[in-house]
């Protein structure tokens, strides 16, 4: 596939004629004489475009190349420019054939552009008008399936910390898919026969084609703004990669990932991947299989329950064996047969402690009771009324103050005698001092 123009001549000067295999260019129906003929720029333009475009072979030409210097402005359009080891060739496509791309053009990124060759008179450069574009190699199904991975691995909506753990006993489950495929009706049959206590509730919507991505999307986020269940199923049946591409959406993906309700992604058969199987809390294999994960089996879960009854009716019949040998070594207990034998034993230690304490508070009292006895008798010996039992007497004036010198008595003045029985109250008539009296 190519381009095929021959030329026997270029215009390089005046005086020099362009033949092409195709019709007369659009210059030359207008009149205008190529030979001897000074052109404007615009015309020269204006020619070379109509040469270009008169030759069917550049009007549907196919181009493998590398892109280079990629741009999208904000009209939508896409400049390029596409280059291989030898050559160049500038590129645009704009935005109505842009918008039937499936994946995002990159620098680096090999292509097989589809379009046509003209001039774009302005500046007078020859470039390729793509109307499609798909990856050398790979379909652009395939290539935009991993540019959308990898976009949204890198914002982390794969990460295992998003992912919400299935309730293990869901009352409700919320399945979003075609009401009229076969994967709904074996979900439902699954999920009755397995575990009929959930509830089923069907949120159908269209799963193939350009308007099965919005539904699915709103029905994830009417199904978490009204709490509709306690586990959402979404997928579909089998079928090729274009079937499929809903599931691949980036707005599914992220209404997935939004989802409060965990999410199990069932889409396809076991070798079908999907973007939606990498952002779901759980990836099912088939839609049969993602009826049961949701759900316990209901067998299963009856085994599980006999098992325990038999295991707690055991458990509990050794417990009352061992209550029961226990009751029959208490009831043989003296605290049973003679409850008051214990207040009798208890009664008879009172007795023996009390009269322990006795005979020890009495020795306690002996030893103080003789160094009392030893104290008072040495006082009685040091007793003043001891001395006057021996005929001496107590002389004090008439305030009480014992006298000791006869000096300090005066003559005249009243004294008192005491004796050891009774006192004698005198009047002093001399005082006799002590070298007197020797």
């Amino acid at each position: 596939m190519g381009a095929f123009c021959s030329h026997k001549k270029y215009p390089q000067a005046p005086g020099y004629r362009i033949e092409t295999t195709g019709p007369p260019p659009q210059a030359a129906k207008e009149g205008v004489k190529i030979e001897n003929h000074i052109f404007t720029v615009s015309e020269l333009n204006g020619l070379v475009k109509a040469v270009l475009d008169s030759i069917p072979e550049l009007s549907g030409v196919y181009v493998r190349g590398e892109i280079s210097n990629y741009k999208l402005y904000p009209s939508g359009h896409h400049y390029f420019t596409l280059k291989d080891a030898e050559g160049a060739i500038r590129c645009v496509m704009f935005k109505g054939q842009a918008l039937r791309l499936r994946f995002r053009p990159e620098n680096g990124m090999k292509v097989i552009a589809m379009g046509r060759v003209s001039v774009y008179p302005r500046d007078g450069a020859y470039q390729l008008y793509c109307d499609a574009l798909s990856p050398d190699g790979v379909g652009d199904l395939h290539a935009a399936f991993e540019q959308l991975k990898e976009k949204l691995w890198k914002e982390g909506l794969f990460d295992e910390a998003h992912k919400k753990p299935l309730p293990k006993y869901p009352e409700t489950i919320a399945i979003i898919t075609s009401s009229a495929g076969a994967a709904v009706h074996d979900m439902i049959r699954i999920l009755r026969r397995r575990y009929p206590l959930a509830k089923v509730k069907l949120l159908p919507v269209r799963v193939q084609g350009a308007e099965a991505p919005p539904e699915i999307v709103g029905a994830l986020r009417y199904a978490n703004r009204h709490r509709v269940a306690d586990l959402i199923i979404t997928g579909r049946g089998g079928g090729s990669i274009e079937d499929l591409w809903a599931f691949n959406d980036e707005r599914v993906a992220r209404a997935i990932h939004d989802s409060e309700i965990p999410v199990i992604s069932a889409v396809g058969h076991e070798p079908d991947v999907t973007i939606a199987d990498f952002v779901a809390d759980a990836r099912a294999a088939t839609p049969s299989h993602a009826a049961e994960m949701a759900v316990p089996d209901r067998t299963e879960l009856l085994e599980k329950l006999q098992s325990q009854r038999l295991r707690m009716a055991r458990s509990q019949g050794r417990r009352l064996e061992l209550l029961r040998r226990r009751l029959n070594e208490l009831s043989g207990k003296r605290v049973l047969t003679d409850p008051l034998a214990p207040v009798q034993d208890k009664r008879l230690l009172l007795d023996h402690v009390q009269k322990e304490l006795c005979h020890a508070a009495l020795a306690r009292m002996a030893v103080p009771r003789r160094e009392l006895a030893a104290l008072a008798a040495s006082l009685d010996a040091l007793s003043p009324l001891k001395v006057l039992g021996r005929g001496f007497a107590l002389v004090t004036d008439r305030e009480g103050t014992p006298l000791r010198r006869a000096a300090d008595v005066p003559v005249g003045s009243e004294i008192t005698a005491a004796l050891s029985e009774g006192a004698l109250r005198c009047r002093v008539e001399e005082a006799i001092t002590e070298e007197e009296r020797a």
